[in-house]
Order: C-alpha cells, then structure tokens, then sequence
C-alpha cells in the first residue's frame, strides 16, 4: 500500500474504532469478542483499502464487513463456550445504578433477538442508520430490513416489559 493510502486507512480507522467497537459490542454482547470482530473487520478493510477507498459508501461497506465478521463468528462451534464469569464490580450508588440496571436489561433483551433481527436493530437504532444503508450493510432488500425490524422491535417490547420505552431504551426518536 502506498504511504497516502495507508494514510486514509489509518485516518479512516481513527474516526470510526469507537463506533465500530460500539457496533460490535452491540451486536455480540462480549467487549473481548467486540475487539476480536473490529480486529478482523479491520484487518479485512486493509487488505481491501485501494478498492474500499473508490466506494461510493465506505462505511455501508466497513458495516457489512463487520457484520459478516460477526456472523460469521457466531456459526463457529468455539463461539459457544465461555471462558468464564465475568467479574462484578462494585456498582456505583444513586442514579448510576438505574443506568446499569437498564443498560444491562437492553443488552438481555438483545441477546434474546436472533442474530438477523439484532443486527437489524444495532445498525438501524444504534448506528443511525437508514433503512437502505442498513440493506446495503447486511447485503438484503429493504423489505427483509422493515420486517426483521419490525419482528426485532415486537420482540424487545415483550422482552422489556410494558412498563419500559422501547424507544427511550434504544435511544431512538420513533420506534416505528
């Protein structure tokens, strides 16, 4: 790669590890998996950067990387094994445990969403995402992208219980 390409890519990256770890994380509910899938995803995005960098969509194209990454991971037998529990930290008193309770039932709640469905909903809501660039992403119509939505969203609400907001769980303007 030529020194002005490898620039890009590291400008690139620099702008956007946050959000893809952020993504990754999302999608598999492990920070270490999260590392491992942003590590291939972006080892993937260099061995392709002279083609990537031509692409009208960069990110629609890093997201789908990811994406693939991720799923991909999931359909391997070693992905199902735990090394072991996750320590407890102590929590943090007063409001801050309201967040870690609630953050922890949407991590559930996405969990519980099939992986279809879950990428939908972490590119669509936490990615900010439109409908088509979520096709694009995840490489489907449109139409499958509404419907895995729609099915993901009815799912989070019966996970979450009524007493919670989808929408402010999600931090989403509109749910629908």
């Amino acid at each position: 790669m030529r020194p002005d390409q490898e620039r890009d890519y590291i400008e690139y990256v620099t702008g956007r590890l946050a959000r893809l770890h952020r993504t990754a994380y999302m999608l598999c509910g492990d920070a270490h998996r999260a590392d491992d899938i942003v590590q291939t995803t972006l080892t993937a995005l260099y061995t392709h950067w002279k083609r990537v960098a031509t692409a009208d969509n960069i990110d629609g194209y890093v997201h789908s990387i990811l994406v693939r990454r991720y799923l991909d991971e999931r359909r391997l037998r070693w992905s199902r094994v735990r090394l072991g529990e996750v320590p407890v930290h102590a929590a943090v008193a007063g409001a801050a445990d309201h967040d870690i309770v609630e953050r922890d039932a949407l991590m559930t709640a996405l969990r519980a969403l099939p992986k279809g469905q879950r990428a939908v909903v972490v590119l669509r809501y936490f990615d900010d995402l439109s409908v088509e660039a979520t096709a694009e992403a995840l490489k489907c119509s449109v139409g499958n992208v509404k419907s895995q939505c729609a099915r993901g969203l009815a799912t989070l609400r019966a996970v979450l219980g009524p007493d919670r907001q989808v929408s402010t769980a999600l931090g989403m303007r509109d749910a629908s």
